[in-house]
């Protein structure tokens, strides 16, 4: 078992009962706090939104496979959204299992996911992604185009319109995605995972409220 919570931008954290989890925590890039990262695994889909704390247990911000507490992790080379084909890859997609859910989770990579990526993810049962586009991450398009590639069942949208934060460029609001996308949507404060079998049997949209 373990508890989603999103804190802004593309930062989750994700909680067992022996470890915590939490990914891009560098939060002072959209005008919060950084995370703190005090005996947590921290994931960074680029190496800016790391904050490299030696608080970590284990700081990880580029592809290679990693077993940690609860979590199985396996990080894969990615383009990221803004860059052109010609530029070396400079983002991580990552696949992390627990128990036996299998969580993706996408930064601002191209919507374009190769037969390597989609192979190194594998089956994914709950897929965390940035929506908000403007140019600077996944739109509401090609961010439902991803999920459906993907064929994940629970989405999580993370990076879109948030009066709180202070994005690099305007973010559209999370609706343009859920409407894009066409499928149904439930508002929790926490997404609480029992097992695999506990999650929604059709594709399902989890909108975790900004904690």
């Amino acid at each position: 078992m373990f508890d989603i919570e999103y804190k802004g931008g593309n930062t989750v954290v994700i909680s067992t009962k022996k470890a915590k989890l939490v990914t891009d925590p560098k939060q002072s890039l959209v005008g919060l706090k950084d995370m703190p990262t005090k005996n947590a695994i921290v994931l960074a889909t680029e190496e800016r939104f790391a904050t490299d704390s030696d608080e970590a247990i284990l700081n990880i911000s580029g592809p290679g496979e990693y077993e940690v507490a609860d979590f199985s992790i396996r990080g894969l080379p990615a383009q990221r959204h803004i860059d052109t084909p010609d530029v070396p890859a400079a983002g991580t997609i990552y696949r992390v299992e627990i128990g036996d859910v299998r969580i993706g989770i996408l930064g601002n990579v191209d919507a374009k996911l190769s037969e390597d990526q989609l192979e190194g993810l594998g089956v994914v049962d709950v897929l965390i992604l940035p929506v908000g586009g403007g140019g600077y991450t996944l739109d509401a398009t090609s961010a439902a185009q991803v999920v459906r590639t993907v064929e994940a069942k629970t989405v999580i949208p993370v990076h879109y319109a948030d009066p709180a934060l202070k994005y690099e460029v305007s973010q559209d609001e999370l609706a343009v995605f859920t409407k894009e996308l066409g499928a149904p949507v439930e508002s929790t404060a926490k997404l609480k995972v029992k097992s695999h079998s506990s999650l929604p049997a059709v594709l399902t949209v989890e909108e975790i409220t900004r904690s």
